[in-house]
């Protein structure tokens, strides 16, 4: 039986691409021995994401990246002192995505037509491996959005959704670690959104940005890459009220697999993935929570945030690649979903989401 089609809401390709030079043409495996000796920066030789092990697992569809900050502080990766030179940055890893697509490697997806033309694709019996991994853009925090007149700009350049914060202080909104709501600047960027038909992506917003944002934005959002503070008490996941309110927006939540965000009491950089005995299969422990407070399974999807600033040493235990993304539908069966139900959950409440927040656009 084929692999189920696989749409993957959060993946950070061009920072692993431009930050961690890593040539992601080639397979994880050989990006990893490239790696050896290297410390420098987290999750060295320990990488699970290329195109090649995409493919192989079918995560033909993606949400893809951008990601540059200026929040007060020094960080290892992605940001900076000004919002020029984060501007500048994103700009940079458009253009490595632009690379991509020239060497066949990947396809955006810019409106209804380029969707419909990335299912045909992957649905058609061409060998996978040929096939180019179709790709929506967004922005994780919009620091690097110069103004609010700037998002226009980026719209044009095929930018689809974005989410305001990220760790911290941010300049428009403040990160799921702050308290506090959005500041005039942030109400005005996510009214902008809203104006432009751009996916509101919840993911990283405190609380309160979470609930002014909700107030004042009337078009479809999504957290892309987000887990449930029912199962994991923390303030990086979202609470059952708040997950009700994305279902009833008729949002879709993209269960994450960064362990910290999977059980409780994981601490960064001493718990290991062994010590746990974390394994896949505890992801669909959030899945099923999100589909019981929908009712049915039109809520839940993938959001793996796989590499995002780290590796297999904060990733569950038996995943080597992400081509283990195709033993989730076995592990939603054996909780009795559906194969409707399955499919809902792997790519198809992303698809469905996409054509009604696209349906009016004009392009």
């Amino acid at each position: 039986m084929r692999t189920p089609l696989i749409f993957d809401c959060h993946l950070d390709l061009s920072l692993n691409a431009l930050e961690y030079n890593r040539d992601l043409r080639l397979p994880t495996h050989e990006i990893r021995r490239r790696e050896v000796g290297m410390t420098d920066l987290k999750g060295r030789a320990a990488s699970t994401t290329a195109f090649p092990d995409m493919r192989r697992g079918r995560v033909g569809l993606c949400v893809a990246t951008q990601l540059a900050g200026c929040m007060k502080g020094a960080r290892p990766i992605a940001n900076w002192m000004s919002p020029h030179q984060a501007w500048s940055q994103t700009q940079g890893q458009l253009a490595w995505y632009h690379a991509m697509e020239e060497d066949g490697q990947m396809r955006q997806i810019r409106n209804l037509a380029g969707l419909d033309a990335a299912l045909a694709l992957w649905e058609s019996d061409a060998p996978d491996e040929e096939k180019p991994i179709c790709y929506l853009l967004s922005l994780e925090g919009a620091d690097s959005i110069r103004s609010v007149g700037h998002l226009e700009r980026a719209w044009e350049q095929g930018l689809r959704a974005m989410g305001p914060a990220h760790y911290g202080v941010c300049r428009y909104a403040l990160g799921h670690d702050q308290v506090g709501g959005l500041s005039a600047a942030g109400k005005e960027l996510v009214q902008e959104m809203d104006r432009l038909g751009m996916i509101l992506d919840v993911t990283h917003l405190s609380d309160g940005c979470f609930w002014d944002a909700l107030e004042i934005f009337g078009g479809s959002l999504w957290a892309s890459h987000s887990n449930c503070r029912t199962l994991v008490p923390d303030p990086r996941q979202f609470s059952d009220e708040q997950l009700k309110a994305i279902i009833e927006r008729g949002g879709v939540v993209g269960a994450a697999l960064d362990a910290w965000m999977m059980i409780p009491g994981w601490i960064r950089g001493q718990t290991t993935p062994q010590s746990t005995g974390l394994k896949l299969e505890v992801i669909v422990d959030h899945i099923d929570h999100v589909c019981q407070l929908a009712g049915n399974s039109r809520h839940a999807g993938i959001g793996t945030d796989l590499d995002g600033g780290y590796g297999t040493e904060q990733t569950p235990a038996d995943l080597d690649t992400i081509a283990d993304l195709s033993r989730i539908p076995e592990m939603l069966s054996r909780r009795g979903y559906s194969s409707d139900d399955v499919t809902n959950v792997m790519h198809g409440n992303y698809i469905r989401f996409i054509r009604s927040a696209w349906a009016s656009l004009q392009e």
